[in-house]
């Protein structure tokens, strides 16, 4: 017989603390996140030391601090590092100018039609960067439909390649997901009756979206932020293809100092000033994010 205290979930072995079978939380805890905290330091955390290992030591192996006294000696790398910083605000911004009415037409929308927009939005990820990059050399090229439709209408086609614009036309198409997808986890977290009712008490629609919705909204705009500029500023491949040699770029003389000068320890000089500075404003970033849910930045 079992009496109150010997039922099936009272016995020994069976209370959450008590019993040989039982385990710590935090023990449970740490054993689930190990296997995704060895895969990080094995592929994060170990390159990364070695990188900052690297970049203080000539070609020989002697430790010197030249590599990087080299770099910011020279206003020529200085110039590059304000240039990826500055094509990584503008890809930024070109994403959130277009990626905020999308997000807000997606909440609206019927799951069904939700599916297929998000479809949309997400197609040129699965198409390799490659491909993708040369699509748009053919489409901005100087026989492209761009220039085409230009010369139909009686206007002289600009230069549209190797230069800062086919850069970030083609870095906003990359990272236009990127600034949508936590959008949209912002947005619906919205209480759907704070504008009604801001309505209901005669509030205009512009005073409803510039007080309600943006502030609320503005976790989800500076995450995605976060990640593209991020993502931008560490970019290869797009920059270039569509930029070339004549658009500098932080990653572009990373690899020329690896692969053609085979200047390695200066070549992780310049990979770990870009991972301090894009930390660095990455950090800021996350201040603002902590700060009010947005009540800081437009209240």
């Amino acid at each position: 017989m079992t009496g109150p205290g010997n039922g099936p979930g009272n016995g020994p072995g069976y209370g959450p603390a008590s019993g040989r079978g039982s385990r710590p939380r935090w023990r449970t805890g740490l054993l689930l996140a190990l296997p995704a905290v060895v895969i990080f330091a094995l592929l994060f955390v170990a390159p990364l030391f070695t990188l900052v290992a690297n970049s203080f030591r000539t070609q020989t192996g002697a430790f010197t601090f030249g590599n990087y006294a080299r770099f910011l000696g020279d206003p020529f790398y200085r110039d590059v590092l304000w240039n990826t910083l500055k094509v990584a605000a503008m890809t930024t911004a070109g994403c959130l100018v277009i990626g905020y009415p999308f997000a807000l037409y997606m909440r609206g929308r019927s799951p069904r039609v939700r599916n297929w927009l998000a479809l949309l939005l997400l197609s040129p990820l699965l198409i390799s960067m490659v491909i993708r990059a040369y699509g748009w050399l053919v489409v901005l090229g100087p026989n492209g439909p761009v220039a085409a439709v230009l010369t139909w209408l009686g206007l002289t086609p600009p230069q549209l390649l190797y230069n800062d614009t086919a850069v970030l036309i083609g870095m906003v198409h990359v990272m236009l997901a990127y600034m949508v997808l936590p959008l949209m986890g912002s947005l619906d977290r919205i209480d759907p009756t704070l504008v009604p009712a801001a309505k209901g008490l005669g509030a205009p629609g512009w005073t409803c979206f510039w007080r309600i919705t943006l502030p609320l909204s503005a976790p989800g705009m500076l995450a995605g932020a976060m990640i593209v500029f991020s993502l931008t500023a560490s970019s290869f491949v797009t920059p270039a293809i569509l930029g070339g040699p004549k658009v500098k770029l932080m990653p572009y003389f990373v690899y020329t100092q690896a692969t053609t000068t085979l200047d390695w320890p200066y070549a992780a000089a310049i990979g770990f000033v870009l991972v301090v500075v894009t930390t660095g404003l990455l950090l800021g970033y996350s201040r603002l994010l902590r700060r009010g849910h947005g009540e800081a930045v437009f209240g």
